[in-house]
């Protein structure tokens, strides 16, 4: 029991330092995030962006904590929110924000719930979360399916925001898919770890899409003498 309460206990404190944008909010980091925010919001002036992919180039390079952060500095600011898991591969969001994971985006794309009555509130105001829910033998094919679109449009009737978080780049083919429905794509990578050519191919697969690379965000990448911790910038 013990050992069960510490286990929690250690991934409460991991979610707190995940979501630094909810838990200290006065941050350079979470400064940041709003700075990505607004970069956002006038990196297109022609088209409202209100669906945002959020990738990377291979695991572990911090696209799911930044898709988080950036879910909430959104809803902060008053928008609606959805946070969508759409790695039907290696699902994390759920863990984050301490979901239940047994219904989610599956769901709806397999009409066995309809999109209000798998998203979840949580104690952000204005941000909702999709889980992925069970994991399907075929990602990149719902991904790409007519469902998914009609999941997109939705989606854009009942948010503002409508934020995915998706499987890296070069592993598998699923966010490239759900790049060619999103407004735009965001690029996270991780300081001193990514390699340059990951990066490359990356931005290549990417720009064959219909959507518009956004940016790209330098997550991992130590504090120098002024407190920059991230950088933002447009292709």
């Amino acid at each position: 029991m013990a050992a069960s309460k510490r286990a929690k206990k250690g991934g409460l404190s991991l979610n707190r330092r995940k979501l630094i944008t909810k838990y200290d909010p006065r941050s350079p980091i979470s400064e940041q995030y709003r700075t990505i925010r607004t970069n956002i919001l006038y990196s297109s002036i022609d088209e409202e962006i209100r669906s945002i992919l959020v990738t990377s180039s291979g695991p572990g390079e911090g696209k799911s904590t930044t898709a988080a952060n950036l879910a909430i500095v959104f809803a902060q600011q008053g928008k609606t929110v959805l946070l969508v898991d759409a790695d039907l591969r290696k699902p994390t969001v759920h863990y984050t924000f301490n979901l239940n994971n047994t219904t989610g985006l599956t769901s709806v794309l397999t009409n066995q719930l309809g999109l209000m009555e798998a998203v979840q509130e949580n104690d952000e105001k204005n941000l909702y979360v999709l889980p992925s829910g069970p994991i399907p033998p075929n990602p990149s094919e719902l991904l790409g399916s007519r469902a998914m679109e009609h999941f997109l449009e939705r989606a854009l009737e009942e948010f503002d925001i409508v934020l995915f978080d998706t499987p890296p780049v070069l592993a598998v083919t699923d966010a490239q898919v759900l790049a060619n429905l999103c407004h735009g794509s965001i690029l996270v990578v991780s300081s001193g770890t990514t390699d340059k050519e990951a990066v490359v191919k990356t931005k290549e697969k990417l720009s064959v899409t219909s959507g518009k690379i956004l940016g790209v965000v330098l997550n991992n990448k130590k504090a120098d003498k002024k407190g920059d911790y991230y950088y933002y910038g447009t292709n």
